[in-house]
């Protein structure tokens, strides 16, 4: 069971209030990441792929062969507002891979059956 720095409460308060902002805070994309990045590794326990959104976070998923040292063999890098769009459900995984927005090496390195953790409704634009 994946430890818990955010509140499912303040978590889904921080994803709510990104998704309804035009230009969301750093604070409130930084807790919105960090408790999604959470919320993955919550519902897919295990040390096989290690997910980093820099600057904000990073955490280690999916079951399957841990690794101790070193570069982990799967890794899925991704900036914050795509993270936070796969994980919302306002992206699909292939989508974002294949416009160049994820970079993810490894056999497991595929999050689309993970995804989204929450359904949020985006920010309407003018």
């Amino acid at each position: 069971m994946a430890r818990r720095r955010i509140t499912p409460a303040d978590g889904r308060a921080a994803v709510e209030a990104w998704a309804g902002a035009d230009q969301p805070d750093r604070r409130t994309t930084a807790t919105a990441v960090r408790f999604l990045l959470e919320e993955l590794a919550e519902r897919a326990p295990g040390n096989s792929v290690e997910v980093r959104v820099p600057p904000f976070g990073v955490t280690q998923c999916v079951e399957g062969p841990a690794h101790t040292r070193g570069t982990p063999p799967n890794v899925v890098e991704l900036a914050p507002v795509v993270w936070l769009d796969l994980a919302t459900g306002h992206q699909q995984w292939q989508e974002a891979l294949a416009a160049g927005n994820i970079s993810a090496s490894g056999v497991r390195a595929d999050l689309s059956d993970h995804l989204p953790l929450m359904r949020v409704e985006a920010a309407e634009g003018p």
